[in-house]
């Protein structure tokens, strides 16, 4: 039985090493971080050219069963998945860690894009720490604001004029977090919704300080796809439900 995992997720790395041993694991990252943590089992590295390319890919490697696994805001290889299975005649399982929920004492502004965060700036705050990755800077390249942007590895170009970059990797502690904010005298936050525990801190700093936050909602998973919230979950829907061919 052979299981490709769109990966690049703590839940993707549990994932793979739950059901290594039990079944042939294949994890696929995007290639986007330098070094990336490895998962167990064998590993890809790179794209598949789209949908077309994907099933290819299923059908010459005798794929039985994938398990998208990647980040909740990484709509398109999400929506190729579903295409590709559907077109391989392979079943699908999306593992995605449930959203954050708003706490009481929470000052939390939702949008929709990265476009409409960059708007939403304006009269929240001018100190930003910006945490929604290196990926989309440009949304945020005509703000006036000075922006404090954290990322695993080093942006690209364009971004906003008044920027300090700082490489760091999760999982991050509440007492890091509360320091960060004031050593910076951080008075907005803009984050995405990806959801879990290692980097939900900052939420919890943000409240504490009274710092707004602005949010960007997740995506939808594509219409039709069963979805799973824990590694635990989609192992068992491989070994003994319906990802077992």
């Amino acid at each position: 039985m052979h299981i490709l995992i769109l990966g690049g997720t703590t839940e993707a790395r549990s994932l793979a090493g739950l059901l290594h041993g039990e079944v042939r694991v294949t994890s696929s990252l995007a290639g986007r971080v330098a070094s990336p943590r490895l998962p167990a089992g064998e590993v890809r590295i790179g794209g598949f050219g789209g949908v077309e390319g994907l099933a290819r890919w299923l059908r010459e490697h005798a794929v039985d069963a994938v398990i998208d696994a990647t980040h909740p805001f990484a709509e398109r290889i999400s929506f190729n998945a579903a295409g590709a299975a559907a077109t391989a005649h392979v079943p699908l399982l999306a593992l995605r860690r449930p959203g954050w929920v708003p706490e009481k004492g929470d000052d939390w502004h939702e949008v929709p894009s990265l476009d409409a965060a960059a708007g939403a700036l304006d009269g929240l705050g001018d100190r930003v720490f910006l945490t929604t990755g290196r990926m989309g800077l440009a949304a945020f390249a005509a703000c006036p604001q000075w922006f404090l942007v954290r990322s695993v590895d080093a942006p690209d170009a364009p971004m906003p004029a008044r920027t300090e970059v700082l490489l760091d990797r999760g999982p991050f502690t509440l007492d890091g977090e509360r320091d960060l904010l004031a050593r910076h005298r951080i008075d907005v936050l803009v984050t995405k919704d990806s959801g879990g525990t290692a980097t939900a801190p900052k939420l919890t700093a943000a409240r504490e300080a009274n710092i707004p936050v602005v949010l960007v909602r997740r995506p939808p998973v594509p219409e039709g796809v069963q979805m799973a919230t824990t590694p635990e979950e989609a192992a068992a829907w491989v070994l003994w439900g319906p990802g077992r061919p």
